[in-house]
């Protein structure tokens, strides 16, 4: 089991991505995708997203919002539990992130972007007031299903 989060930070209608194009065999490779990793040892979701947003884009955010809990069952031979936060409360200037080139896409084209199909489809939920607990099914690469609950 692998615990991670994904933080997508917005400003002014804009949302920092990053194109997956620098780590040799990456899973994303040539995805767009928000910041985000997996926790180190004794970490809470917050500090593991703000730990992360610092490491791949030198910004260092405060009160990121907690919008819901994805899970990947068997993705690559694990299950995934991805907490997705956005912020828009943030300082720093953006770093060459180790992950890819960064970017500040207009909201109204993130959906354009090559995203996982499971992005396509959670993006929209970060615009409602609902938290959100959803269970994406893919073989390989592959999207097969989803299922998701809204409180």
């Amino acid at each position: 089991m692998i615990l991670a989060t994904l933080c997508y930070v917005k400003r002014g209608g804009k949302t920092l991505m990053v194109h997956r194009n620098k780590k040799p065999n990456d899973i994303h490779e040539g995805k767009w995708n928000g910041l985000g990793g997996k926790f180190e040892a004794g970490e809470s979701p917050e500090e593991c997203v703000r730990r992360e947003v610092e490491e791949e884009a030198g910004l260092v955010i405060q009160n990121p919002r907690l919008h819901g809990l994805v899970m990947f069952p068997g993705f690559k031979g694990n299950d995934w539990y991805v907490f997705v936060f956005t912020a828009t409360d943030f300082e720093g200037e953006l770093i060459d992130s180790p992950e890819g080139k960064l970017e500040w896409v207009e909201d109204t084209k993130l959906l354009a972007l090559p995203l996982w199909p499971s992005d396509q489809i959670f993006l929209p939920w970060l615009a409602q007031e609902k938290f959100f607990s959803a269970k994406f099914i893919y073989n390989g690469e592959e999207f097969r299903s989803h299922e998701v609950m809204f409180y």
